[in-house]
């Protein structure tokens, strides 16, 4: 079996894709309740053959799907994302990442018994929120794996860079409340506490590295201007280049709503929102793979931008716990920007399609080069054992 095989697989079933893709993005779920996008994506590749086991750890919308060759070799992770952006739809493209993934996948396995090993597409909700691969992670399911892929749409073809580790923490302040003309000395202004940590983080900015990012909402405020409010709370992000530095800085925070709290004479209370990311650790070995089939395919060397830091993912904790990579696949000509119904449109146009195909067969001709090689799996896990090995 050759690698032609798993690529011919793709385009053969290119029609197929295109409606699974198509499918998901005009029915856009928020994280946790892509039930639609989970069965979709769960039942294609049942059909094809992989074992399936939905609701995994828990998690109603997450999947895990399985092909075993019967024979001993490689254990390959491909990661399905699906959920969209509320108000925004699917303007992050993981329509087109879950089906490349699966697409790939279905793809791989048509080569790959002449190979030996496992196929295993992980169905990962929430990634915008509360990142399913978080606890997965947490949970062994990758630590076996030799390697971990998935690709994102974008503007320009990437190589996989950095992600920023992550926090969300939410502050609940509680006072006492007022008649705000009649008897202000009588309430204690849990607002007041809100504001405070605000102007108290603006003074920590200065003080902190250049990849640190450190940003807050109020997300309630109070009830009305004549009362004292007596409950106010702020949610924030916390992120910075790695795990350690962003750990120094949520300390940090935590303090400046301490401050606030007793400033003003408030309660507090702190409670994460969401899972915290950890950075990703791009596994270079395995990205120059990736992009060796890139070149392969007809993409310039001077076409290919270097990876850069787009936010936070929750492919970081995977990272973690096996060799991994996020490059980025060029979908649209246009600059459009992530999280935007520009980029949202675009992503459901037959340019975008085409792409995300060319994405699937990058992500398999990579896969199948690691299932193929012995060497290049020991290579591999030897960065990623150092890398792991070393403090960040």
């Amino acid at each position: 079996m050759s690698k032609l095989l798993a690529l011919d697989t793709i385009d053969r079933r290119a029609a197929s894709f295109r409606e699974t893709a198509l499918g998901i993005g005009r029915r856009p779920e928020l994280g946790h309740r892509e039930y639609y996008a989970s069965a979709l994506l769960g039942g294609m590749l049942e059909q094809e053959g992989f074992a399936l086991e939905r609701g995994v750890l828990g998690l109603e919308t997450a999947f895990l799907a399985e092909y075993d060759t019967g024979k001993p070799g490689a254990v390959i992770a491909l990661l399905c994302e699906y959920d969209a952006l509320e108000g925004l739809g699917h303007a992050c493209g993981h329509h087109l990442i879950g089906t490349m993934s699966a697409a790939a996948a279905i793809g791989l396995k048509a080569a790959a018994d002449g190979l030996g090993g496992k196929i295993r597409v992980y169905g990962t909700p929430a990634e915008e929120t509360k990142g399913a691969k978080v606890p997965m992670a947490e949970a062994g399911l990758f630590d076996d794996c030799d390697i971990a892929l998935m690709a994102h749409p974008y503007h320009s073809f990437e190589r996989s860079g950095q992600s920023l580790a992550l926090d969300a923490i939410r502050f609940e302040f509680t006072g006492v409340a007022a008649h705000a003309a009649a008897s202000p000395h009588e309430g204690v202004n849990a607002l007041d506490a809100v504001l405070a940590l605000f102007h108290n983080v603006n003074a920590l900015r200065q003080q902190t590295r250049s990849d640190a990012r450190i940003h807050g909402i109020i997300d309630n405020g109070g009830s009305a201007p004549n009362i004292i409010p007596d409950y106010a709370s702020a949610k924030f992000y916390v992120r910075s280049a790695t795990r350690a530095y962003t750990d120094e800085l949520t300390a940090k925070v935590l303090r400046c709503a301490e401050g606030a709290a007793l400033a003003t004479g408030c309660g507090l209370r702190k409670s994460h929102y969401e899972y915290s990311y950890d950075e990703l650790l791009t596994n270079e070995t395995l990205s120059a793979v990736f992009m060796n089939n890139l070149t392969a395919a007809g993409v310039a060397p001077e076409e290919i931008q270097e990876g850069k830091d787009h936010g936070s993912l929750d492919l970081g904790n995977v990272s973690k716990r096996c060799p991994s990579i996020h490059p980025y696949v060029k979908i649209v000509e246009e600059r459009f920007a992530l999280h935007t119904e520009a980029f949202r449109d675009a992503a459901m146009t037959e340019k975008a399609l085409d792409r995300m195909l060319v994405g699937a067969k990058l992500l398999a001709a990579t896969a199948y080069d690691v299932m193929e090689n012995a060497e290049l799996r020991a290579a591999i896990r030897q960065e990623f054992a150092e890398r792991t090995a070393s403090p960040t």
